[in-house]
């Protein structure tokens, strides 16, 4: 198990890597959105079953949703459980990799052990515990960035989301580093090393963002290209 970081010069190349590198960490929970459309959205539409909306059709005193019909139960926990198997995918994958060899390809756990509160049982529960909460932070977040988007009036109307870029993106990725940094201090993913290339993947965020919309809109997966 790799206990220390030696630091090295910082390139603008080595830079670039290690955004890449809290990209790859980090996308278990970035595609927690993924995992709630799919519970939320896909798997209603194409089976019958229920979908419960978390504001349960409340209005506020605006004279809006709370939320809207695009933020439900099924799509909180199924995205939050979508998450967990991702996570608990790239440990599997990448459980030789550490941060001592400066892979981009790393282990979420690397400086994990079973003296951790998330440890559940074995590795394999700590994973799905770790991806589970960071998959609900950003579910979470993206939920408070519905809130204010309906306080601005911006609201879906029937299969048509509206377009608020900054609000669909940057609260769901600041809610995943406060968790992560809050719940998971002393882990590879909250290393000093990597509070740059976080900063830099905030302001990356919804660039990239608006490239899987419109990739995910090309593909007939989406009704708007953002």
């Amino acid at each position: 198990m790799y206990n220390t970081y030696q630091h090295r010069d910082m390139s603008g190349g080595e830079f670039i890597i290690d955004i890449l590198t809290i990209l790859i960490l980090y996308g278990p929970a970035y595609l927690a959105n993924t995992g709630a459309m799919l519970f939320g959205k896909w798997i209603p539409e194409l089976t019958g079953i229920t979908k419960f909306t978390i504001d349960g059709g409340r209005i506020w005193s605006d004279g809006n949703r709370i939320l809207g019909d695009g933020k439900s139960w099924n799509g909180l926990i199924g995205g939050s459980f979508f998450s967990a198997i991702l996570m608990t995918l790239s440990h599997l994958i990448w459980d030789d990799n550490s941060m001592s060899t400066n892979k981009t390809f790393i282990d979420p756990l690397d400086l994990a052990n079973n003296e951790d509160w998330f440890w559940l049982f074995s590795d394999l529960g700590a994973a799905f515990v770790l991806g589970f909460i960071l998959g609900f932070a950003c579910l979470f977040g993206d939920s408070v960035g519905s809130f204010f988007k309906r306080r601005k009036g911006l609201k879906r109307e029937g299969k048509i989301s509206s377009k608020a870029p900054i609000l669909d993106t940057i609260p769901f990725a600041i809610s995943i580093f406060v968790f992560s940094f809050i719940l998971f201090p002393g882990q590879v993913l909250t290393q000093e090393k990597f509070i740059l290339p976080i900063c830099a993947l905030l302001v990356l965020t919804p660039i990239l963002h608006r490239l899987t919309n419109v990739l995910g809109y090309r593909l007939g997966l989406k009704d708007v290209p953002y």
